[in-house]
């Protein structure tokens, strides 16, 4: 099954209903931090679901957005910019863009953070070839104060406006993030338009719209109030991790395992990841490489190996956010990578404390999952639970252990 690998972001709007702030300023641009915006916590989230390709479609100041980040790199995703000539919309930016996408792509909306799979909701519609798009919903205790959405759990059915009156009602919002096939957008006409006004409502009454909710932390910095939470809570936000092993754990171990064509997955290990993705864990793979050490094959080989785990998780709606591995060991054959008792390397806890600074990850919350006794002691050195996996269906592993939450 394939998947999306380009992530459109919509970063065009002018932002009105937060005045002045915005009058110099493009709302995803919003000032966190002294050097983080809004839209980088935004790309640091989507970023690592594994897309190569970000396309960032600018109106309103769309110049800073441009020099800000065009060209810019974010994980292994090179950014693009592309500025409307005029005020087009929603749907009149897509279809500006419309050569400039793929035939099927994720697009979101800039100024809107939602932590959600959006792997699970690409794997929405490339499973189902009779959908037009795909849409991430959330549901909230208030969702007359945004406009909300019939859904049967499948397919969306229509769309209610906003109504104040009925504020404290809950319900399914539109979360701000679609999964797209080109063909829907080529059904709008040249000029200004909206995919929610003039798109979505005509996929939905023909039975084209799906839809994928989830209870991630959702913002939106439309008003004053909620751009001074994201200052609060963003800076501070810290998430738990799922670390595995990779060899006994991800694959069967068959004694250095580099080529695709010799990988065969554990029992269960896809259904785990997509578990710990869907509850918004980070799933953090750590190996040891001594095989790279011992001139058995290279650092390349293993990188392609990593992207063909990533690939096949992303077409079942599946992720790995970072691949850590380790090619020291002290009786390499290879001069560079002879280092005995390296710190990244197991029983040490190396590996596990860089990722816990690169993605934020609490590490009093977060579970390691191993087929050897050094994965356990690196978790206990790093203050991680440590659970020693030993064969059989890891999915069934992991339920069985009460106190793994997935």
């Amino acid at each position: 099954m394939s998947f999306s690998k380009q992530l459109v972001v919509l970063v065009g709007g002018k932002g009105t209903r937060l005045g002045e702030a915005t009058k110099n300023t493009p709302k995803p641009l919003m000032p966190i931090t002294d050097t983080d915006v809004f839209l980088d916590y935004f790309l640091r989230a989507a970023a690592r679901q594994g897309f190569d390709d970000i396309l960032m479609l600018a109106g309103h100041l769309g110049e800073q957005v441009q020099a800000r980040y065009d060209n810019r790199r974010f994980g292994e995703a090179r950014i693009s910019v592309l500025i409307e000539p005029e005020p087009m919309g929603t749907g009149g930016a897509f279809r500006f863009a419309s050569e400039r996408l793929a035939p099927t792509f994720v697009a979101a909306n800039g100024d809107t953070l939602f932590d959600t799979n959006i792997r699970a909701l690409d794997h929405v519609l490339q499973s189902d070839n009779s959908l037009l798009a795909a849409l991430a919903l959330r549901h909230v205790d208030n969702a007359g104060r945004y406009g909300s959405v019939d859904f049967d759990g499948k397919r969306i059915a229509q769309f209610r406006e906003k109504d104040p009156t009925s504020e404290a009602q809950p319900g399914h919002i539109n979360g701000g993030i679609y999964a797209l096939r080109r063909d829907a957008i080529l059904q709008l006409d040249d000029g200004p338009s909206s995919i929610e006004a003039d798109l979505f409502p005509r996929l939905a009454a023909e039975g084209r719209l799906g839809g994928l909710t989830s209870t991630g932390y959702f913002l939106d910095i439309g008003l004053p109030e909620t751009l001074a939470t994201a200052r609060k809570d963003l800076p501070a936000q810290k998430r738990a991790a799922l670390f595995l092993d990779r060899d006994g754990v991800i694959n069967i171990d068959t004694n250095y395992l580099h080529k695709v064509e010799d990988l065969v997955w554990v029992d269960g290990v896809t259904e785990t990841i997509r578990a710990a993705n869907d509850r918004g864990l980070a799933v953090i793979v750590v190996t040891n490489q001594a095989g790279i050490a011992r001139g058995y094959y290279s650092e390349g080989d293993m990188i392609r190996l990593h992207h063909h785990l990533q690939d096949t998780l992303n077409s079942q709606g599946a992720f790995i956010d970072g691949f850590y591995f380790c090619p020291y060991h002290e009786a390499a054959e290879i001069e560079r990578y002879r280092i005995a008792n390296h710190p990244d390397r197991k029983p040490n806890p190396g590996m596990i404390l860089k990722a816990a600074l690169d993605h934020n990850i609490d590490l009093s919350g977060s579970l390691l999952i191993g087929d050897n006794l050094s994965d356990v002691e690196a978790a206990t050195r790093a203050g991680v639970r440590g659970h020693l996996f030993t064969g059989g269906n890891l999915m069934s592993f992991v339920e069985d252990q009460t106190e793994i939450l997935l």
